[in-house]
């Protein structure tokens, strides 16, 4: 970890921002515990996806969503933290987490923790996971103005590989909703770029050791961005958890040392 920041974290208000091909149902237990452990959440979902998932899936393939991008997102989440009352802690998963460090940027932030967060410019993937995971939504042979909706094999493969065959049905019986291409592709453009050695509010980063979309590798190269940086930086790598690792079994323990995380930066 980078050395501490000169002014301690006071927020008890935290933003969970969900990732691709799901809705922010994917937070309901984090959210419960943080509530429970006195912050204020909120968890707003990604343009579009405030509805119901069988609507959501029923709608495929929606033109509206093929035009959603990245940058979308991100002013989406910046407008809503214009309306809190105070400098949120945000907490995002995958794409959300790559949100997160986008927003860590701007002087409307109070903390952030990125889980598995998807890579920004500069940060080369080169597993052959990461290219199998993603290969369906960045192909160049493929429009990125149609969006995909993952078959159950291959949520398999980027989710849950290690979890029992009726835990992955679940999952995704309950959580899949198809995805923006576009979005997917954003991490190439320049709304991704990240000023890694700007002075910047405390950063959290996590990886899971058997996640095959954002391999606990990539995580780690993306945390070694921030060396150059005087601000906060933390990384912690949970063995056994795959991409799933926010509602895969014990993710209370990811919880757990989140919370700890956020405690240390309030003294």
């Amino acid at each position: 970890m980078s050395r501490q920041q000169v002014s301690p974290m006071t927020s008890n208000s935290i933003v969970f921002i969900h990732g691709m091909f799901v809705t922010p149902l994917c937070w309901e237990g984090w959210i419960d515990y943080f509530q429970t452990r006195g912050y204020t959440c909120a968890a707003p979902a990604w343009p579009g996806r405030d509805k119901p998932i069988e609507t959501l899936r029923a709608n495929h393939p929606d033109p509206q969503l093929g035009r959603l991008t990245l940058g979308d997102i991100v002013e989406h989440y910046a407008s809503h933290i214009k309306t809190l009352g105070e400098k949120p802690i945000l907490i995002g998963h995958s794409m959300g987490g790559l949100v997160v460090q986008i927003l860590l940027q701007r002087d409307a932030v109070a903390a952030g923790v990125a889980i598995d967060s998807a890579p920004p410019v500069g940060v080369f993937p080169t597993q052959w996971s990461f290219i199998k995971s993603n290969w369906p939504t960045i192909s160049p042979f493929v429009s990125k103005s149609q969006p995909y909706y993952m078959p159950f094999e291959h949520f398999q493969y980027t989710f849950v590989h290690t979890l029992p065959l009726k835990e992955q049905g679940a999952a995704y019986d309950k959580h899949v909703v198809p995805e923006s291409r576009r979005v997917a592709r954003g991490p190439l453009s320049g709304i991704a770029r990240i000023g890694f050695k700007k002075q910047r509010p405390p950063l959290l980063l996590i990886a899971g050791s058997e996640d095959h979309i954002i391999p606990a590798a990539l995580n780690k190269s993306n945390y070694q961005k921030y060396k150059g940086s005087s601000s906060v930086t933390g990384f912690r790598e949970f063995p056994g958890r795959t991409h799933f690792i926010i509602e895969q079994k014990n993710w209370e323990e990811v919880a757990d040392y989140v919370l700890s995380w956020l405690k240390e930066q309030r003294n």
